[in-house]
Protein backbone atom coordinates (compact mmCIF):
# COMPACT_ATOMS: atom_id res chain seq x y z
CA UNK A 1 0.00 0.00 0.00
CA UNK A 2 2.82 2.40 0.85
CA UNK A 3 4.67 1.59 -2.39
CA UNK A 4 1.53 2.28 -4.43
CA UNK A 5 0.96 5.56 -2.66
CA UNK A 6 4.52 6.72 -3.30
CA UNK A 7 4.31 5.73 -6.93
CA UNK A 8 1.06 7.68 -7.29
CA UNK A 9 2.64 10.78 -5.82
CA UNK A 10 5.60 10.44 -8.21
CA UNK A 11 3.24 10.24 -11.21
CA UNK A 12 1.35 13.34 -10.05
CA UNK A 13 4.61 15.21 -9.44
CA UNK A 14 5.82 14.30 -12.94
CA UNK A 15 2.68 15.83 -14.48
CA UNK A 16 3.42 19.13 -12.71
CA UNK A 17 6.79 19.68 -14.40
CA UNK A 18 5.97 23.30 -15.28
CA UNK A 19 4.68 24.33 -11.88
CA UNK A 20 7.08 22.45 -9.63
CA UNK A 21 9.38 25.46 -9.11
CA UNK A 22 6.44 27.55 -7.92
CA UNK A 23 5.25 24.77 -5.65
CA UNK A 24 8.72 24.63 -4.12
CA UNK A 25 8.73 28.41 -3.58
CA UNK A 26 5.35 28.31 -1.87
CA UNK A 27 6.38 25.33 0.23
CA UNK A 28 9.56 27.09 1.37
CA UNK A 29 7.63 30.27 2.14
CA UNK A 30 5.16 28.31 4.22
CA UNK A 31 7.91 26.55 6.13
CA UNK A 32 9.69 29.87 6.77
CA UNK A 33 6.49 31.46 8.07
CA UNK A 34 5.82 28.51 10.34
CA UNK A 35 9.37 28.63 11.72
CA UNK A 36 9.09 32.39 12.33
CA UNK A 37 6.08 31.85 14.56
CA UNK A 38 3.20 34.25 15.17
CA UNK A 39 3.81 37.97 14.95
CA UNK A 40 4.04 39.74 18.31
CA UNK A 41 0.77 41.29 19.41
CA UNK A 42 0.48 45.09 19.45
CA UNK A 43 1.06 46.66 22.85
CA UNK A 44 -2.17 47.98 24.37
CA UNK A 45 -1.44 51.61 25.31
CA UNK A 46 -3.26 54.36 27.21
CA UNK A 47 -1.87 57.85 26.57
CA UNK A 48 -2.33 60.51 29.26
CA UNK A 49 -1.40 64.01 28.06
CA UNK A 50 -1.71 67.70 28.90
CA UNK A 51 -2.31 68.44 25.21
CA UNK A 52 -2.09 72.15 24.50
CA UNK A 53 0.65 73.14 26.93
CA UNK A 54 3.49 72.17 24.58
CA UNK A 55 3.69 70.91 21.03
CA UNK A 56 5.70 67.81 21.97
CA UNK A 57 2.41 66.24 23.12
CA UNK A 58 1.07 66.50 19.56
CA UNK A 59 4.22 64.96 18.09
CA UNK A 60 4.04 62.15 20.67
CA UNK A 61 0.44 61.38 19.67
CA UNK A 62 1.48 61.30 16.01
CA UNK A 63 4.18 58.78 16.92
CA UNK A 64 1.65 56.53 18.63
CA UNK A 65 -0.50 56.53 15.49
CA UNK A 66 2.58 55.61 13.44
CA UNK A 67 3.30 52.74 15.82
CA UNK A 68 -0.28 51.53 15.46
CA UNK A 69 -0.02 51.65 11.67
CA UNK A 70 3.12 49.49 12.00
CA UNK A 71 1.31 46.96 14.17
CA UNK A 72 3.37 47.75 17.27
CA UNK A 73 0.69 49.47 19.34
CA UNK A 74 -3.05 49.43 19.90
CA UNK A 75 -4.07 52.83 21.27
CA UNK A 76 -6.88 52.07 23.72
CA UNK A 77 -7.69 55.61 24.88
CA UNK A 78 -6.31 59.11 25.31
CA UNK A 79 -6.97 61.01 28.54
CA UNK A 80 -6.24 64.70 28.99
CA UNK A 81 -5.06 66.54 32.10
CA UNK A 82 -5.29 70.07 30.63
CA UNK A 83 -8.69 71.37 31.73
CA UNK A 84 -9.44 73.25 28.53
CA UNK A 85 -12.24 72.16 26.16
CA UNK A 86 -10.11 72.56 23.04
CA UNK A 87 -7.68 69.91 24.31
CA UNK A 88 -10.12 67.01 23.93
CA UNK A 89 -11.39 68.39 20.60
CA UNK A 90 -7.87 68.54 19.21
CA UNK A 91 -6.99 65.01 20.35
CA UNK A 92 -10.20 63.71 18.77
CA UNK A 93 -9.59 65.41 15.43
CA UNK A 94 -6.02 64.07 15.35
CA UNK A 95 -7.36 60.56 15.95
CA UNK A 96 -9.85 61.06 13.11
CA UNK A 97 -7.10 62.40 10.83
CA UNK A 98 -5.18 59.16 11.32
CA UNK A 99 -8.30 57.10 10.63
CA UNK A 100 -8.96 56.12 14.25
CA UNK A 101 -11.89 58.22 15.33
CA UNK A 102 -13.15 55.31 17.43
CA UNK A 103 -10.45 55.89 20.08
CA UNK A 104 -12.16 57.34 23.18
CA UNK A 105 -10.94 60.63 24.63
CA UNK A 106 -11.43 61.51 28.30
CA UNK A 107 -11.03 64.96 29.84
CA UNK A 108 -10.11 65.90 33.41
CA UNK A 109 -12.67 67.80 35.49
CA UNK A 110 -11.54 70.59 37.81
CA UNK A 111 -7.98 70.10 36.63
CA UNK A 112 -5.00 72.31 35.98
CA UNK A 113 -4.03 74.83 33.25
CA UNK A 114 -7.44 75.85 31.86
CA UNK A 115 -5.80 78.58 29.76
CA UNK A 116 -6.52 78.74 26.05
CA UNK A 117 -3.83 77.58 23.61
CA UNK A 118 -3.61 78.48 19.90
CA UNK A 119 -1.87 75.19 19.10
CA UNK A 120 -5.11 73.32 19.82
CA UNK A 121 -7.75 76.00 19.23
CA UNK A 122 -6.66 77.19 15.78
CA UNK A 123 -6.58 73.73 14.12
CA UNK A 124 -9.93 72.91 15.75
CA UNK A 125 -11.56 76.09 14.44
CA UNK A 126 -10.31 75.84 10.85
CA UNK A 127 -13.06 75.37 8.27
CA UNK A 128 -13.22 74.59 4.58
CA UNK A 129 -14.40 77.31 2.17
CA UNK A 130 -17.82 75.62 1.95
CA UNK A 131 -18.31 75.60 5.73
CA UNK A 132 -17.48 72.22 7.33
CA UNK A 133 -14.56 71.82 9.72
CA UNK A 134 -11.27 71.21 7.97
CA UNK A 135 -10.51 68.36 10.37
CA UNK A 136 -13.48 66.06 11.13
CA UNK A 137 -14.17 65.10 14.73
CA UNK A 138 -16.91 63.64 16.94
CA UNK A 139 -16.23 65.88 19.93
CA UNK A 140 -17.35 69.43 19.16
CA UNK A 141 -16.85 70.66 22.73
CA UNK A 142 -14.56 69.23 25.38
CA UNK A 143 -17.48 69.08 27.79
CA UNK A 144 -18.88 66.27 25.62
CA UNK A 145 -15.86 64.10 26.43
CA UNK A 146 -16.25 61.58 29.28
CA UNK A 147 -14.53 62.28 32.57
CA UNK A 148 -11.00 60.88 32.41
CA UNK A 149 -10.94 58.76 35.57
CA UNK A 150 -14.13 56.91 34.68
CA UNK A 151 -12.84 56.27 31.17
CA UNK A 152 -9.56 54.91 32.54
CA UNK A 153 -11.45 52.48 34.77
CA UNK A 154 -13.72 51.39 31.92
CA UNK A 155 -10.85 50.76 29.51
CA UNK A 156 -8.58 49.01 32.03
CA UNK A 157 -11.35 46.72 33.24
CA UNK A 158 -11.77 45.32 29.72
CA UNK A 159 -8.09 44.43 29.22
CA UNK A 160 -6.23 41.18 29.99
CA UNK A 161 -4.25 40.91 33.20
CA UNK A 162 -0.85 42.60 33.18
CA UNK A 163 -1.11 43.78 29.57
CA UNK A 164 -1.45 47.57 29.45
CA UNK A 165 1.36 50.09 29.08
CA UNK A 166 0.41 53.55 30.31
CA UNK A 167 2.24 56.62 29.06
CA UNK A 168 1.88 59.81 31.11
CA UNK A 169 3.36 62.96 29.55
CA UNK A 170 1.48 65.62 31.48
CA UNK A 171 0.47 66.14 35.09
CA UNK A 172 -0.30 63.20 37.36
CA UNK A 173 -3.87 64.39 38.06
CA UNK A 174 -5.71 61.65 36.18
CA UNK A 175 -3.53 58.79 37.38
CA UNK A 176 -3.64 59.94 41.01
CA UNK A 177 -7.42 60.05 40.83
CA UNK A 178 -7.40 56.61 39.23
CA UNK A 179 -5.45 55.24 42.22
CA UNK A 180 -8.01 56.77 44.58
CA UNK A 181 -11.05 55.59 42.62
CA UNK A 182 -13.63 53.30 44.20
CA UNK A 183 -15.19 50.15 42.73
CA UNK A 184 -17.90 50.90 40.20
CA UNK A 185 -19.98 49.32 37.45
CA UNK A 186 -16.85 48.65 35.39
CA UNK A 187 -14.82 46.87 38.04
CA UNK A 188 -15.26 45.60 41.57
CA UNK A 189 -11.66 46.57 42.35
CA UNK A 190 -10.50 49.87 43.77
CA UNK A 191 -8.14 51.92 41.65
CA UNK A 192 -4.83 50.73 43.02
CA UNK A 193 -5.75 47.07 42.73
CA UNK A 194 -7.23 47.60 39.26
CA UNK A 195 -3.92 49.12 38.14
CA UNK A 196 -1.91 46.33 39.77
CA UNK A 197 -3.96 43.73 37.91
CA UNK A 198 -4.14 45.31 34.45
CA UNK A 199 -1.02 47.49 33.96
CA UNK A 200 2.47 46.13 33.43
CA UNK A 201 4.42 49.40 32.97
CA UNK A 202 4.07 53.15 33.45
CA UNK A 203 6.29 55.33 31.24
CA UNK A 204 6.38 58.94 32.52
CA UNK A 205 7.84 62.21 31.33
CA UNK A 206 8.43 64.04 34.59
CA UNK A 207 11.06 65.45 36.89
CA UNK A 208 14.68 66.44 36.44
CA UNK A 209 17.54 64.32 37.73
CA UNK A 210 20.63 66.44 37.14
CA UNK A 211 19.96 69.69 39.02
CA UNK A 212 16.82 68.67 40.88
CA UNK A 213 14.85 71.67 39.62
CA UNK A 214 11.05 71.61 39.88
CA UNK A 215 9.94 70.40 36.45
CA UNK A 216 6.66 71.66 34.92
CA UNK A 217 4.71 68.39 34.86
CA UNK A 218 5.50 67.79 38.54
CA UNK A 219 5.22 71.27 40.04
CA UNK A 220 1.87 71.97 38.33
CA UNK A 221 0.19 69.29 40.48
CA UNK A 222 2.61 68.32 43.23
CA UNK A 223 0.19 66.29 45.42
CA UNK A 224 -0.80 64.11 42.46
CA UNK A 225 2.82 63.53 41.46
CA UNK A 226 3.70 62.60 45.03
CA UNK A 227 0.82 60.12 45.14
CA UNK A 228 1.67 58.44 41.84
CA UNK A 229 5.37 58.04 42.59
CA UNK A 230 4.67 56.82 46.12
CA UNK A 231 1.80 54.42 45.40
CA UNK A 232 1.88 53.26 41.78
CA UNK A 233 2.09 49.45 42.05
CA UNK A 234 3.90 48.56 38.78
CA UNK A 235 7.36 49.30 37.40
CA UNK A 236 7.81 52.97 36.42
CA UNK A 237 10.33 54.34 33.93
CA UNK A 238 10.81 58.11 34.03
CA UNK A 239 12.20 60.36 31.31
CA UNK A 240 13.50 63.48 33.02
CA UNK A 241 13.62 67.01 31.64
CA UNK A 242 17.32 66.61 30.91
CA UNK A 243 16.72 63.83 28.35
CA UNK A 244 14.31 65.50 25.93
CA UNK A 245 16.04 68.86 26.35
CA UNK A 246 19.09 67.49 24.54
CA UNK A 247 17.16 66.15 21.51
CA UNK A 248 15.53 68.91 19.46
CA UNK A 249 12.79 68.29 16.90
CA UNK A 250 13.78 70.41 13.88
CA UNK A 251 11.47 72.92 12.22
CA UNK A 252 12.84 71.65 8.91
CA UNK A 253 10.96 68.38 9.45
CA UNK A 254 7.70 70.28 9.94
CA UNK A 255 8.34 72.24 6.75
CA UNK A 256 9.42 69.28 4.58
CA UNK A 257 8.41 65.87 5.97
CA UNK A 258 4.64 66.43 6.19
CA UNK A 259 4.11 67.59 2.62
CA UNK A 260 2.21 64.44 1.68
CA UNK A 261 -0.99 66.38 2.46
CA UNK A 262 -1.96 70.02 2.15
CA UNK A 263 -3.39 70.28 5.67
CA UNK A 264 -2.04 68.47 8.71
CA UNK A 265 -3.17 69.00 12.34
CA UNK A 266 0.33 68.32 13.71
CA UNK A 267 1.84 70.94 11.41
CA UNK A 268 -0.92 73.41 12.31
CA UNK A 269 -0.25 72.85 16.02
CA UNK A 270 3.50 73.30 15.60
CA UNK A 271 3.11 76.50 13.58
CA UNK A 272 0.74 78.02 16.16
CA UNK A 273 2.72 77.03 19.21
CA UNK A 274 5.77 79.18 18.42
CA UNK A 275 7.21 81.50 15.81
CA UNK A 276 8.58 79.47 12.93
CA UNK A 277 11.19 78.30 12.35
CA UNK A 278 12.03 76.93 15.79
CA UNK A 279 13.36 73.60 17.07
CA UNK A 280 11.60 72.13 20.10
CA UNK A 281 12.79 69.68 22.79
CA UNK A 282 11.29 66.21 22.50
CA UNK A 283 10.42 65.52 26.14
CA UNK A 284 7.19 63.58 25.59
CA UNK A 285 8.44 61.71 22.54
CA UNK A 286 11.14 60.05 24.64
CA UNK A 287 8.58 58.42 26.94
CA UNK A 288 6.62 57.11 23.96
CA UNK A 289 9.70 55.66 22.27
CA UNK A 290 10.86 53.91 25.44
CA UNK A 291 7.40 52.51 26.19
CA UNK A 292 7.01 50.93 22.76
CA UNK A 293 10.60 49.93 21.95
CA UNK A 294 12.40 49.39 25.26
CA UNK A 295 14.81 46.80 23.88
CA UNK A 296 16.11 48.67 20.83
CA UNK A 297 19.01 50.36 22.64
CA UNK A 298 17.77 53.92 22.19
CA UNK A 299 18.29 54.65 25.88
CA UNK A 300 20.10 53.31 28.90
CA UNK A 301 18.42 52.78 32.25
CA UNK A 302 19.52 53.87 35.68
CA UNK A 303 19.83 51.31 38.42
CA UNK A 304 16.59 50.49 40.28
CA UNK A 305 15.42 52.86 42.97
CA UNK A 306 12.71 55.30 44.01
CA UNK A 307 11.76 58.71 42.65
CA UNK A 308 10.92 61.12 45.46
CA UNK A 309 8.95 64.36 45.06
CA UNK A 310 9.23 67.13 47.66
CA UNK A 311 6.60 69.76 48.42
CA UNK A 312 8.12 72.23 45.95
CA UNK A 313 7.93 69.73 43.08
CA UNK A 314 11.63 68.89 43.01
CA UNK A 315 12.49 65.29 42.16
CA UNK A 316 15.33 63.12 43.37
CA UNK A 317 16.32 59.52 42.77
CA UNK A 318 17.32 57.13 45.55
CA UNK A 319 18.99 53.90 44.37
CA UNK A 320 17.55 50.76 45.96
CA UNK A 321 17.74 47.18 44.79
CA UNK A 322 14.05 46.64 45.61
CA UNK A 323 12.95 49.87 43.90
CA UNK A 324 10.31 49.83 41.15
CA UNK A 325 11.51 53.04 39.52
CA UNK A 326 14.21 53.75 36.94
CA UNK A 327 14.98 56.79 34.84
CA UNK A 328 16.32 57.15 31.31
CA UNK A 329 19.92 58.01 30.42
CA UNK A 330 21.18 58.97 26.97
CA UNK A 331 24.59 59.52 25.42
CA UNK A 332 25.70 61.38 22.30
CA UNK A 333 25.59 58.36 19.99
CA UNK A 334 22.11 57.44 21.13
CA UNK A 335 20.81 60.98 20.55
CA UNK A 336 21.33 60.70 16.79
CA UNK A 337 19.48 57.37 16.59
CA UNK A 338 16.64 58.66 18.74
CA UNK A 339 16.15 61.79 16.65
CA UNK A 340 16.12 59.75 13.44
CA UNK A 341 13.37 57.55 14.90
CA UNK A 342 11.38 60.62 15.96
CA UNK A 343 11.56 62.15 12.49
CA UNK A 344 10.38 59.01 10.69
CA UNK A 345 7.65 58.14 13.17
CA UNK A 346 6.15 61.57 13.85
CA UNK A 347 5.92 62.37 10.14
CA UNK A 348 4.74 58.95 8.96
CA UNK A 349 1.67 59.41 6.70
CA UNK A 350 -1.65 58.05 7.89
CA UNK A 351 -2.65 54.90 6.07
CA UNK A 352 -4.05 55.81 2.68
CA UNK A 353 -2.87 59.45 2.71
CA UNK A 354 0.63 59.15 1.24
CA UNK A 355 1.03 60.30 -2.35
Amino acid sequence: MLVGTCAGVQRIWATLEDVRPWCLVLLCAGVAAAMAGPLPKPIPVIFDTDMGNDVDDALALAMLHAFESRGEVRLLAVTVTKDNPWAAVYVDLVNHFYGRGHIPVGLVRNGKTPEDSPMIRVPAERRRPDGPFLYPRKIRDGRQAPEATGLLRQVLAAQPEGSVVMIQVGFSTNLARLLESAPDAWSSFGGRELVARKVRLLSVMAGEFETGMAEFNVKTDVPSAQKVFAEWPTPVVVSGFEVGKRILYPARSIEEDFRYTQHHPIVDAYRHYGNMPYDRPTWDLTSVLWAVRPERGYFRLSEPGWVRVDDQGRTSFEPASEGRHRHLLVDELQRARILEAFLYLASQPPQGRAR
